[in-house]
């Protein structure tokens, strides 16, 4: 369907943007196992000072009866509109180095139009690279350090980095029609895949934003400050831990998931590759072995909430 309104508008007064700088692509949607992107844009978002540049027009982009924004109310009256927000930002990291960060919802609607958009961005601040985030569940066990499959043409950070290179299809995400759309115009692109435990994936999982951040690092030679994200690590893992002491079916099905782990990984350094899908079939059960630690962390994170209203 054609649109009459304007896709996005610049921001009076944002900074003068120098070319060279990489761009760093955060959008939530579709699927964000343990809050990775979600969390890491608002851990970005609270530590590299972000500076406007760009803003995506909601009315073009969004759906707002799927995702519907939020408004307060106070007893008797509305006191404030909380507008979702996708935006084209300057920000620095804890060196002062300026990137490119581009942060927000997927779109609903319109995806060639933003698609083109962002290439013309891409081309227009002469980028050195883009990067991008999504997260998947998978049957892997929090004991073993998160892996990620990773897309592009970066062929060295593919090498180094994807753990899981299976050969299939998914549901595609903008972050995928971009990716192509920038290799098209022959533009650096990497994108990080990361696989999350399937029984922790509707968490707030700090590992996901450390490992994220990681990633970028990587790709981009920023520096990013994640001293608090590895404090709330500490914690979480604790808690984790001690639920999973307490229950004997989680317990095995931790260990049955590690055994898988060091299986496959294993394999790979025997064979260089190894067979690139994990059979679910001799899983246990996500739904059931997993249901009371996703419903013991639910309700800490309600009592964490109430702690903060």
């Amino acid at each position: 369907m054609p649109f009459s309104a304007p896709l996005y508008e610049s921001i009076a007064g944002a900074p003068d943007v120098p070319t060279g700088l990489p761009l760093v692509i955060l959008l939530t949607g579709f699927t964000d196992a343990g809050n990775a992107v979600s969390g890491l844009i608002d851990h970005l978002q609270d530590t590299t000072s972000p500076q406007p540049l760009i803003s995506f027009d909601n009315d073009v982009l969004l759906d707002y009866r799927a995702r519907r924004p939020v408004i307060v109310f106070d007893q008797d009256h509305l006191t404030e509109f909380r507008p979702a927000r996708l935006e084209l930002s300057l920000a620095h990291d804890a060196l002062g180095q300026k990137f490119l960060v581009l942060a927000g919802y997927e779109p609903d609607f319109a995806w060639n139009a933003f698609t083109d958009a962002v290439v013309s961005f891409a081309e227009g601040f002469q980028v050195a690279s883009v990067s991008w985030i999504h997260s998947i569940a998978m049957p892997v066990p929090h004991t073993r350090p998160l892996g990620t499959t990773v897309s592009g043409n970066r062929r060295e950070l593919i090498a180094a980095h994807s753990v899981w290179r299976p050969r299939t299809q998914v549901p595609a995400t903008a972050g995928h029609l971009l990716e192509y759309r920038l290799i098209q115009h022959d533009i650096r692109v990497a994108g990080f895949v990361l696989l999350v435990p399937h029984y922790l994936a509707d968490t707030e999982y700090p590992d996901t934003v450390i490992t994220a951040a990681d990633r970028l690092m990587v790709a981009t030679g920023l520096v990013l400050r994640m001293d608090e994200v590895h404090q709330s690590r500490e914690e979480y893992h604790a808690r984790v831990e001690e639920q999973v002491r307490g229950n004997e079916e989680l317990t095995n099905m931790v260990h049955t998931l590690e055994r898988r782990y060091d299986a496959y990984m294993a394999g790979r350094e025997d064979d260089g590759e190894a067979d690139a899908s994990f059979d679910e079939r001799d899983l246990p059960s996500a739904d059931e072995l997993a249901a009371e630690l996703e419903r013991y962390l639910a309700d800490r994170r309600t009592g964490d909430d109430d702690k903060h209203s």
